[in-house]
């Protein structure tokens, strides 16, 4: 039943159980009493275990502080506070009495309690009476919900402190942790919170350890032998400060203080050691390399002076003080200043009496007493907005009347006191920096944003503890291993102690050496050994904790990674396809594969085109151009196709050619080295065909498939590539592997054969290689061993696994097991080495240009030259025939003169235009001295 039900029970028992106090019988008949004719006077109650280590540093400061805010004149200069003090005596049902009796004395707020169950209980009167509860010490969670609006807590809620051992665990790499607890509202309220903010990091609760508040040392010893026959090693203790230390001491008695040991104590611990001023030799002894959360209060000049004050303090029963005096100190002055603005703003101090509690006949218990404060909404809601700098730090409160800026020191005890190693605030986190510092920068709680100075740990060790260790109570691991009866190289039955044999599980073991501590363990054969057992079945076994762990050829895939953890994969694998295949002959034509028939024509076509340009570029300058047309047309032919070879015997002597010539000649260099190692490939390499290409000819298709009996393969082709699974026929040996795929898709056989590498890798080696994969690996995986979620195991044997890897280990197992012939290669298509002009079309492209300009700027001289070269036709010669006629003719005749021009030697034409310019030249001279000799 939970502790707020059983708390309000409780308080019925109380209402009509309690003896109202003499001093109030009289007062039953009034229905408001106005505050007038004690206006100086206001009644604030103070509710607390005096005699405990909470309650001895919050007694002085509670009175420190009423007597500081009467004798300041700044603060309720008419009024003054009246401390009314109720102790509650540890004890829920007393300190539920001493709660209503102080309800009784017209208080308009209450300062207290520190016991979490008791604030359940008394929020509940609070709220009917509007007076408001201001907690310096009840941090149970809970405690914030609507359901309490009069409730105000003065001191961080254990959900800050919690979220902060969430990332204490994430950051040292922890993934479980042992609560140990007191079993009332305090305990169970933060470590439920705990719980939630672990799953958060991916981390967990592994066991709860409760405990009764009073609990003896027999019953505590009890339940710490229980714990520690666990797995985790990482305690986290959630208890009161009066009686905690008696895990510590049970703790040592049974040698859990020692290395691999990890404690995390939250803000008892502390309190406990702060409030002592000496703490003997014999405690710390208990405590040393324990990391504990501390509440974070500025160094700020209010608490330094306050701190100097203590000595001086009355009311004082201890020699130092903890956080908690700091927050009832603080307590005591928001409520005088949030009373100093309500009267300031015209509030009134009167109570009213509650027409719901009135006596019934002959009962003796005056209900009436029990008034209700008139301006309680009004207080509360100047409280909510109060705002100011206390000796604790800053006190306001965020919409969840939470104080703002939450914050801890987080301490490593050692030696005869404690060192601290770090802060954890809301706003980043851990760091090493103040709180105060980080505030003032953008938040950043990012992994890498985390730091903590060094811990000594239990055993005085400095290396961080793995938090996990095999569990001492002898029971071994389950380990279930898939009874195969096909493959059986990697995992199969065995007559042999462990009952199996394989390369898995030579593996396996040689990990499980690896580890610095021994881990019995057990195989469980998975299986009825007449078919392969289904591996989603066996995984999902292992999530349902019928075993600890599977070992052997199992593949990672994305729906088993959800259930289950894997370690690092110790072999690779993927789907593949098998398909039947043939070998193809040797063609006598085979010497034309190299290219296709798109390159042949391009490459002869550039061969024509490059021997017709160097023709025309060199055939009126160099003679071995020259000749009849016949000899010319050879001369082109030939010119061009014994590039090919560089054995053309032609000389090029323009610079044009030449430029032509060069470019083209590297073309051909590139084109004959890849012609040669195409065939060369082609012809050296044993060239295979089959139908099937890969996976998407399969999927294409509506052939069969053969799949091995319980693979993976099955959900995957269905669920991820959509093939219809009345295509899927299950093999169950290499016998029905080889028959089906030797019969084919019309003989009653498949198409194709979907596996994964390894296992194909067997097959072919053992059917002398009439088989081949086609296409390539169509998935990426591995194989790994299964582990329940979160099971630190994984984690170390995947380091195992690599140190195997590193250190050739793994190696020597492979080929201890899987030593077969190669001739698991894949199908070499003939047409997967031929060249297209994909692959040339740059090379073409340059030369084209090449080309083009040696052609352009040919013909742009040639024509300037025969424009200088033919001769002007005379007007008369014109007139006298037919025009359009002439101009036919003269076309005609144009074009045969030019292409003869064309034709002629280049030396014969400069040496006619050379002729041509000096008779006009002679010409010139003549006609200017015949002009010069006429009569004038």
């Amino acid at each position: 039943m939970p502790g707020h039900i059983v708390m309000k029970r409780t308080l019925l028992l109380v209402i009509f159980c309690m003896w109202v106090p003499m001093n109030v019988l009289g007062r039953t008949g009034n229905t408001s009493v106005s505050s007038s004719a004690k206006r100086n006077i206001v009644n604030i109650g103070a509710l607390f275990t005096l005699n405990s280590v909470i309650g001895r540093s919050a007694k002085p400061a509670i009175f420190a502080a009423v007597e500081d805010v009467n004798s300041d004149s700044g603060v309720l200069p008419e009024t003054k506070l009246n401390l009314i003090l109720h102790d509650t005596n540890c004890s829920g049902f007393l300190g539920t009495v001493e709660a209503l009796q102080l309800m009784e004395d017209d208080v308009v707020v209450a300062i207290g309690p520190q016991s979490s169950g008791i604030a359940h209980v008394i929020s509940h009167v609070v709220n009917e009476l509007h007076v408001p509860l201001l907690s310096f010490a009840a941090t149970d969670p809970s405690l914030a919900a609507l359901q309490y609006p009069y409730f105000l807590r003065t001191t961080q809620s254990d959900y800050f402190q919690m979220y902060a051992i969430a990332d204490l665990v994430e950051y040292y790499g922890w993934r479980e942790v042992i609560a140990i607890f007191v079993d009332d509202d305090y305990g169970r309220s933060g470590i439920s919170i705990l719980g939630d903010a672990l799953s958060k990091k991916r981390a967990k609760i592994s066991y709860k350890a409760p405990f009764t508040p009073k609990a003896p040392n027999t019953t505590i010893n009890d339940l710490l032998v229980k714990v520690n026959l666990m797995e985790s090693r990482v305690y986290v203790v959630h208890v009161n400060p009066d009686t905690g230390l008696n895990i510590f001491s049970e703790a040592k008695s049974l040698g859990m203080m020692t290395s691999s040991y990890v404690w995390i104590a939250t803000d008892w611990l502390p309190s406990l050691l702060d409030s002592s001023e000496t703490v003997d030799t014999d405690t710390m002894n208990l405590l040393q390399g324990v990391i504990a959360l501390r509440h974070h209060t500025p160094d700020t000049d209010l608490k330094k002076k306050f701190m100097s004050r203590w000595s001086g303090l009355k009311n004082k029963s201890s020699a130092s003080f903890n956080s908690y005096a700091l927050y009832a100190y603080d307590s005591v002055w928001l409520a005088a200043r949030a009373l100093d603005a309500y009267l300031k703003e015209g509030g009134n101090i009167s109570f009213s009496n509650d027409p719901r509690l009135h006596d019934t006949n002959g009962s003796s218990l005056h209900l009436t007493s029990l008034r209700i404060f008139d301006g309680g909404q009004q207080f509360l809601q100047t409280i909510l907005g109060t705002n100011f700098t206390g000796v604790s730090g800053q006190i306001q409160f965020d919409k969840d009347k939470n104080l703002v800026d939450p914050a801890y020191d987080i301490l490593n005890i050692g030696g005869t006191g404690s060192r601290r190693i770090g802060y954890w605030s809301n706003h980043s986190h851990l760091s090493i920096i103040s709180p105060e510092i980080l505030h003032s920068k953008p938040s950043n709680t990012s992994t890498s944003n985390q730091h903590l100075y060094s811990v000594i740990w239990p055993g005085e060790i400095t290396a961080t503890p793995r938090g996990w260790v095999f569990p001492n109570n002898g029971k071994p691991l389950r380990i279930a291993v898939p009874n195969r009866v096909i493959y059986e190289e990697f995992v199969s039955k065995d007559s042999g102690p462990s009952g199996v044999r394989g390369y898995c599980i030579d593996v396996f073991e040689a990990a499980i050496n690896l580890l610095p501590y021994a881990v019995p363990h057990t195989y469980i054969l998975y299986g009825d050994g007449k078919r392969n057992p289904v591996y989603d079945d066996l995984v999902y076994s292992v999530a349902a904790n019928k075993f600890d762990a599977a070992v052997g050829d199992i593949t990672i895939v994305t729906n088993r990674t959800k259930i289950v953890d894997f370690t690092q994969p110790y072999m690779e694998s993927g789907l593949v396809v098998v398909a039947p295949v043939k070998e193809l002959k040797s063609s006598p034509w085979a010497f034309l594969k190299p290219f296709t028939v798109e390159m042949w024509c391009v490459t002869g076509g550039f061969f024509l085109l490059v021997g017709a340009v160097v023709w025309i570029l060199e055939h009126r300058i160099n003679h071995e151009f020259r000749g009849p047309p016949s000899q010319q047309l050879i001369t082109i032919f030939w010119f061009s196709f014994s590039t090919m070879f560089f054995s053309h015997r032609e000389n090029t002597v323009s610079t044009l050619g030449r430029l032509v010539l060069i470019i083209w000649l590297f073309v051909v260099l590139i084109i004959n080295s890849s012609y040669t190692a195409s065939l060369t490939s082609i012809l050296t390499v044993q060239q295979l065909t089959s139908r099937i290409e890969g996976i998407d000819t399969l999927i294409s298709s509506t052939e069969p498939i053969g799949i091995q009996d319980g693979s993976f393969a099955w959900n995957y082709l269905i669920d991820e590539l959509n093939i219809a699974a009345s295509r899927l026929v299950k093999l169950k040996n290499h016998a029905e592997y080889t028959i089906a795929l030797q019969r084919g898709p019309n003989g009653g056989g498949v198409a194709a054969i979907v596996d994964e590498l390894p296992y194909i890798e067997l097959f072919l080696s053992s059917t002398n290689c009439k088989f081949r994969t086609v296409g390539s690996e169509f998935t990426k995986s591995g194989w790994g061993f299964a582990f329940q979620r979160d099971s630190p195991l994984a984690v170390d044997l995947s380091t195992a696994i690599l140190q195997l890897s590193e250190n050739g280990d793994l190696q020597k197992i492979h080929n201890k097991w899987l030593t077969r012939s190669e001739c698991s290669m894949q199908i070499n298509q003939v047409d997967s080495n031929q060249l297209s002009l994909m692959s040339f079309w740059g090379l073409f492209l340059i030369c084209g240009i090449a080309c083009f300009i040696a052609l352009t700027i040919f013909f742009c001289r040639v024509i300037c030259q025969y424009r200088r070269f033919s001769p002007e036709a005379k007007e008369g010669d014109v007139e006298e025939i037919d025009l359009p006629r002439s101009r036919r003719t003269m076309r005609t005749s144009s074009f045969k003169d030019l292409i003869g021009f064309v034709d002629r030697k280049e030396a014969e034409i400069k040496e006619i235009l050379k002729q041509k310019s000096s008779d006009r030249k002679r010409q010139a001279s003549h006609s200017s001295d015949g002009q010069s000799n006429s009569p004038s």
